[in-house]
């Protein structure tokens, strides 16, 4: 498949799997197929961190939203789906360097979770979104 058609592709899936999940609550098989088609093993770990629930939606009053997930490893990733950037050392390497996945697992389970509605939900101030975004908070929030 061209390079330039896979992101179109992923996109559509990710509202498919937003229609199916409102409809009935579960991901059909040839949903998870196609996810597993799409984004490889990828996939799987992404839907790991959803079963466990391993992705809060942090907002604030001014409307700003961000997602963090909880690693494997214990480390907090702060990820922004509406630009698909995360911080962590495989989306570094696999997509922006080789450029062979288009998302990494903590972006794909927060886009999942977002299609999903399946989040846990934070609130905070203006003032922490800010630190937030800046770097400057990292688990103590």
């Amino acid at each position: 498949m061209p390079s330039s058609i896979l992101p179109l592709v992923a996109k559509q899936l990710l509202t498919d799997i937003e229609k199916s999940y409102k409809e009935r609550s579960q991901l059909p098989d040839d949903l998870l197929i196609a996810l597993r088609s799409v984004f490889g093993s990828c996939a799987l770990q992404a839907l790991d961190l959803v079963d466990q629930r391993s992705v809060t939606c942090v907002s604030s009053p001014s409307g700003r939203r961000v997602f963090r997930v909880l690693g494997g490893s214990g480390q907090l990733y702060t990820c922004f789906t509406s630009c698909h950037y995360c911080p962590c050392p495989a989306f570094s390497m696999l997509v922006l360097k080789r450029n062979t996945s288009l998302l990494c697992k903590h972006i794909l389970a927060a886009c999942l979770c977002q299609a999903m509605g399946l989040s846990q939900q934070e609130q905070v101030s203006d003032q922490d979104m800010t630190r937030i975004l800046s770097g400057q908070a990292h688990t103590d929030l």
